[in-house]
């Protein structure tokens, strides 16, 4: 769930790498090469930062990433659905390139949602739009199913933990919780980097999409102290946020759900996920990313695609509605 932080005890991913860029396949590149249309949008009192790629009109997905991470999580998943959809992927409050807050609340989380699909025009077609959350960010979207579900045409969640009350005080004691304490700043960019790691720990065979999460990630700051560069993201974000169990509103959408899960991750144990199939509707499908861990993005990109792709395909099929069937970058 914890996405991106920097933490001592933690093998880095980069250093080998020296602050150099690896090579990077011709898929990927051309991703990135489809650039989104950077803005703000004001939701709840806080700016929040957002990636388009698009038509206005045409059906919409919304992209939200996890703990501590940002927009650009999505921006080579993303472009491949542009063509036929419009895609939006926002930073979190307290994330990324957004405003922070004095506090944060599950509430907020769920406004910040409707309201950047809404100003960025996924309710624009006549097709519902679907919302798709990687960790942290299927939260939000399990709760806008059970609140707003008639306004959309599903929810994906991947790698969601879904634990039960018990189980979340059993990690708080282990010492699984977000670490709040002050960034500390890099003198220079590769030190920084050299730095990086992904929370829950994981092996990452893609370290030219670690990379580029990595320099995305960072922002350069100067202090009467210090100058260098630091982390984008709030480390005091969970300070008085009050975790609050997903069970009622899963157990009560007002759209289809799906599940993705990383078959390697180690995040959920197997009651855990046992549990949740139990609370979400008959037939919702829960389906394994094989060779992926916690960061189903990072790890298995497309096979991650494909599987949207699929869900998107089989709710149109189902729902009588207007989506699109076939999907690609350009």
């Amino acid at each position: 769930m914890n996405d991106t932080a920097p933490n001592p005890r933690r093998q880095t991913l980069l250093a080998s790498l020296a602050g150099t860029r690896p090579n990077a396949p011709d898929w990927f590149r051309q991703a990135l090469a489809d650039a989104p249309e950077r803005g703000f949008v004001e939701a709840a009192g806080a700016r929040i930062e957002t990636l388009t790629w698009g038509e206005r009109g045409k059906p919409g997905l919304l992209f939200l990433h996890g703990n501590g991470a940002h927009a650009d999580w999505w921006s080579f998943i993303a472009p491949f659905f542009s063509n036929e959809y419009r895609c939006t992927a926002l930073s979190w409050s307290g994330m990324g390139g957004s405003d922070r807050r004095e506090r944060y609340s599950f509430d907020i989380f769920v406004q910040e949602a409707m309201a950047i699909a809404e100003a960025t025009g996924l309710f624009e077609s006549d097709t519902k739009p679907v919302f798709i959350g990687h960790s942290f960010g299927g939260f939000p979207i399990i709760e806008a199913a059970a609140r707003h579900g008639e306004r959309l045409g599903g929810g994906i969640i991947i790698d969601t933990p879904i634990f039960s009350p018990e189980r979340r005080k059993e990690r708080k004691e282990k010492g699984a919780a977000w670490e709040m304490r002050p960034h500390k700043i890099y003198p220079t960019l590769e030190a920084a980097l050299q730095r990086f790691r992904l929370v829950p720990a994981q092996p990452c065979e893609n370290l030219f999409i670690a990379d580029f999460i990595a320099r995305t990630s960072l922002t350069q700051v100067e202090t009467p102290e210090e100058s260098g560069w630091t982390w984008r993201f709030d480390p005091y974000l969970w300070r008085d946020y009050e975790w609050e169990d997903p069970a009622p509103a899963l157990s009560a959408p007002k759209c289809p759900l799906a599940v993705l899960l990383g078959a390697r991750s180690t995040l959920m144990h197997e009651g855990d996920i046992a549990r949740m199939r139990k609370l979400l509707p008959p037939g919702t499908p829960v389906i394994d990313i094989p060779e992926a861990y916690h960061h189903v993005p990072i790890d298995q990109p497309l096979a991650l695609i494909t599987a949207l792709r699929v869900m998107l395909a089989g709710w149109a099929s189902t729902s009588g509605e207007n989506m699109p069937m076939n999907s690609g970058l350009a």
